[in-house]
């Protein structure tokens, strides 16, 4: 089973419709009962980093999902809350990955990036599994990860930035797998199938 974690951070429903496509068993839930039961979790976000992380302390959720050894899927603002800080709201994060994610520029781009775009794998992980390289999916972020050590794919809006990362049992991508027609499907399989 599979805890989808609702901390308030919105963007839930799309990834319910996702799952109910793949006929997975899965529970919305913000209870540490609930994900202690799973063998899975996913860790969706939209909104603001400083109101999410409140939201984990709020719901005794935060040490959990640090120390946890299930696998974890973030998506967008999950995979930044990975990062030990963001300058959104100049919040400490979660700590699994050594990163300060930061804002795009907007004197360069227009903010927030909003559409698809191309990824690049850049090491191979199974989280990919029969996804073709440079494969697009749909990003909608004004923040990002830099590459670093964990960085498992990338993409490029103004700059490169990481796209997915990946240490031990931590999985996360910066796009929406369940809003990217079938290459975000088959992620979402291969998440909930092979990691």
């Amino acid at each position: 089973m599979i805890a989808l974690i609702d901390y308030g951070a919105g963007n839930i429903k799309s990834v319910m419709n996702a799952l109910d496509d793949l006929k997975v068993e899965y529970v919305v839930t913000a209870r540490e009962i609930d994900i202690n039961k799973s063998d899975k979790i996913i860790f969706p976000g939209v909104g603001e980093a400083s109101f999410a992380i409140r939201r984990l302390h709020l719901n005794n959720l935060f040490t959990l999902l640090r120390i946890t050894r299930k696998p974890l899927l973030g998506i967008c603002l999950g995979m930044q809350l990975l990062a030990d800080k963001t300058e959104e709201g100049n919040v400490n994060c979660l700590g699994i990955i050594p990163t300060v994610c930061k804002k795009f520029d907007e004197e360069k781009l227009k903010v927030p990036q909003m559409g698809w775009n191309k990824v690049a794998i850049k090491k191979s992980s199974q989280l990919f599994d029969e996804i073709p390289d440079e494969s697009f999916f749909y990003f909608a972020n004004s923040y990002y990860m830099p590459e670093n050590d964990f960085t498992i794919a990338k993409a490029n809006y103004g700059i490169d930035f990481t796209a997915a990362i990946q240490k031990d049992n931590f999985y996360g991508v910066q796009f929406h797998p369940e809003k990217s027609g079938e290459v975000g499907i088959r992620l979402l399989k291969n998440f909930i199938e092979k990691c």
